[in-house]
C-alpha cells in the first residue's frame, strides 16, 4: 500500500513538474518579447553581430536621409498594427520586409535597405503582431502574420494604385510568414517572394529549440504548449506549416539560407524548397550562420536577388 502510494506521490510530483516547464517555456516562446528577449535569441542563435557593426551603422545612416512615415493598419482580429514606410519616387516597386522572432523592423533591414533603395524600391518595414510598435501580447510565428501580410498588401495597393509592383521579403520567423502567405490567394500585385532562413513551423522550431537549446525532450512542453496557445494565442503551433503551404504557391520565391546556420537548420530550407509549386530559386550561402547570409557574402546575396529579380521580368 505504502510502494502504491509513494508511486502515485511520484507521478502526482513529476506530472506538476511538467506543466511547471510547460507553462514556463510557453511564456519564455510564445509570450510578446522583453527587451532582454532579443539578447537571449542572439545568444540561441550563436551569432556575434558586433564585426558588422561599422557596416550596418554606414547603411543605417542611409537609411534615415530617406523620408519616413509611420503606417497603421488594423488587423482581422482587431490589433493595430504598425510599418515604418519609406517611399521612393513613384512608388510603383515595393518590397515589404518581415523580420524574426524577438526583433522589429527597423533593426533587421537596416543593411539590406541599401539594396532596394538602389534599385528603386519603397520599403514596407512591418513591426510583426507583439512586436515593435504594433499591438499583440502572443506571437504569430508566421501563422497569424500571414494573415496581417494580407493587410498590409491591402494597404499598398491602395496607397500606391493598382499597378504597384511588390515583392515580400522575410528573414527567420519573417521567412516563414511570407512562405505560409504563399499559399494564400495573393493580389496580382505580389510578384515575388524572398525568403531567408524562414523555419517550417513553430512545432518543429520550437521542438529543435527543446532539444538543441534547452536540451529537454519535447514532450510534455510542446503538446501543452499547443494546448496553451489554441486558448490563448488563438491557433495550434502546427496548424500552419511552410512546407505545406508553398505547394499552393503560384508566386515566384526566392529562398536563402546559411549553410552554418545551427538556428533554424538548413534540412528545413531543403525541405520547404522541395515542396514549392512555383518557380522557384535557391541561395545556400558557405559559412553563414543565422540571418548572416547578407553579410557573410554581400555580393553573391545581391546577385540572388538580381537573378531573381530579373527573371519576374520587373
Amino acid at each position: 500500500m505504502k510502494k502504491r502510494n509513494l508511486a502515485a506521490i511520484f507521478l502526482g510530483v513529476t506530472a506538476a513538474a511538467g506543466v511547471g516547464e510547460s507553462v514556463f517555456f510557453y511564456r519564455r516562446a510564445m509570450k510578446r518579447s522583453k527587451k532582454t528577449k532579443i539578447k537571449r535569441t542572439m545568444k540561441m542563435a550563436g551569432m556575434d553581430w558586433s564585426k558588422y557593426e561599422d557596416f550596418v551603422a554606414e547603411r543605417k545612416a542611409h537609411l534615415l536621409e530617406q523620408p519616413r512615415e509611420d503606417v497603421y493598419v488594423m488587423s482581422e482580429d482587431g490589433l493595430t498594427l504598425h510599418a515604418n514606410y519609406f517611399p521612393q519616387g513613384e512608388e510603383k516597386k515595393v518590397v515589404v520586409c518581415f523580420h524574426g522572432y524577438s526583433s522589429e523592423s527597423m533593426k533587421e533591414y537596416l543593411a539590406i535597405s541599401d539594396y532596394y533603395l538602389r534599385n528603386g524600391y519603397s520599403l514596407l518595414l512591418v513591426d510583426e503582431r507583439a512586436h515593435g510598435e504594433s499591438d499583440g501580447e502572443y506571437i504569430g510565428f508566421g501563422c497569424l502574420d500571414r494573415q496581417d501580410a494580407l493587410c498590409w498588401l491591402d494597404w499598398l495597393i491602395r496607397h500606391c494604385g493598382e499597378d504597384v509592383e511588390i515583392l515580400m521579403h522575410g528573414t527567420s520567423m519573417g521567412g516563414s510568414t511570407v512562405l505560409m502567405a504563399s499559399g494564400l490567394e495573393l493580389p496580382p500585385q505580389v510578384k515575388g517572394i524572398i525568403s531567408d532562413c524562414g523555419f517550417t513551423s513553430a512545432k518543429e522550431i520550437l521542438t529543435h529549440v527543446m532539444h538543441t537549446i534547452y536540451h529537454l525532450p519535447a514532450f510534455p512542453a510542446i503538446p501543452i504548449t499547443n494546448i496553451i496557445n489554441k486558448l490563448r494565442g488563438g491557433y495550434g503551433i502546427d496548424e500552419c506549416n511552410a512546407a505545406r503551404e508553398v505547394r499552393k504557391a503560384t508566386v515566384p520565391i526566392l529562398m536563402i539560407h546559411g549553410d552554418a546556420d545551427t538556428f533554424v537548420p538548413l534540412a528545413m530550407c531543403e525541405e520547404i524548397y522541395e515542396n514549392i509549386a512555383s518557380p522557384k530559386q535557391k541561395l545556400i550561402v558557405e559559412g553563414a550562420g543565422h540571418i548572416e547570409s547578407y553579410y557573410k557574402d554581400t555580393e553573391g546575396y545581391e546577385q540572388a536577388l538580381d537573378e531573381f529579380i530579373e527573371s519576374l521580368g520587373n
